[in-house]
């Protein structure tokens, strides 16, 4: 058992504080909350179940605040929910199995594949926006869409950082063009497969809880309260701090290795 004295509980706040503001403006939380938790004592695979608890409850105010586009999105999309809900059981199954040596080894190769989305997020956006719908609206690219889902959900719900992107492109696919919408149902199959997931580490007891309790409180306050000031420094800057932490976090536990 871990000691919960007010520097652990400072930092476990503090970085799900930071989480919930960098989540309001540009996404990528994961990538302060989880490497902070293995600082503070956890082994890496309660590090990540406690991390993936933590932060779900903010989805839940973020696909509220969509509604109106949930509510705009064509009926047939929602199918989406289907592999979400399955992959992210899958990959909640198969951390439950990774031995923390295992994951360990893991660790700096997912940050950093994390960081290259994180990365990668602008181009995409814009390659979206600019995308056609009318060549992309068939039953096909529908189906193509929920087993690309699917592998997605699998990882989102092994890691789950930078899944928001590749969902992204996914939806691009299949035809849509409004962000509005697409990050509506981005936030939707988010919250279906790390719901399923924090199910899933709650029930197997792969969660610590002191830390959970805490950083609920601290993505929920960095969300509401640190969206004014995430505005005042700007996305773009927001974004950069976060590509520079994800690095600088990747080559740490590179070196640590």
């Amino acid at each position: 058992m871990l000691a919960l004295d007010t520097l652990h509980a400072g930092a476990a706040f503090g970085s799900a504080f930071l989480a919930g503001l960098i989540n309001s403006v540009a996404g990528g939380g994961t990538l302060v909350t989880f490497p902070t938790l293995i600082w503070l004592g956890l082994n890496s695979v309660t590090a990540n179940a406690t991390s993936t608890v933590a932060i779900w409850p903010a989805t839940l105010g973020s696909s509220w605040g969509y509604r109106r586009e949930l509510r705009a999105t064509e009926a047939r999309l929602f199918a989406l929910v289907i592999p979400s809900l399955v992959g992210g059981l899958a990959g909640a199954r198969l951390l439950r199995f990774t031995p923390p040596a295992v994951f360990d080894r893991l660790v700096p190769f997912l940050i950093l594949f994390a960081t290259l989305l994180f990365l990668a997020q602008e181009p995409i956006q814009r390659r979206l926006k600019s995308a056609q719908a009318a060549q992309h609206g068939s039953s096909r690219w529908l189906v193509g869409a929920m087993v690309f889902q699917l592998l997605v959900a699998v990882y989102g719900g092994y890691f789950g950082a930078g899944i928001g992107i590749l969902m992204l492109a996914a939806l691009s696919v299949i035809g849509l063009t409004k962000m509005h919408q697409m990050n509506a149902l981005k936030v939707l199959l988010a919250g279906a497969i790390n719901g399923v997931a924090v199910i899933y580490f709650i029930g197997n007891r792969m969660v610590y809880w002191p830390y959970v309790v805490l950083m609920v409180l601290g993505s929920l306050a960095g969300g509401y309260g640190g969206a004014g000031f995430a505005r005042r420094l700007g996305g773009a800057t927001v974004r950069r701090i976060v590509i520079i932490v994800g690095f600088a976090l990747a080559l740490s536990f590179f070196i640590r290795r």
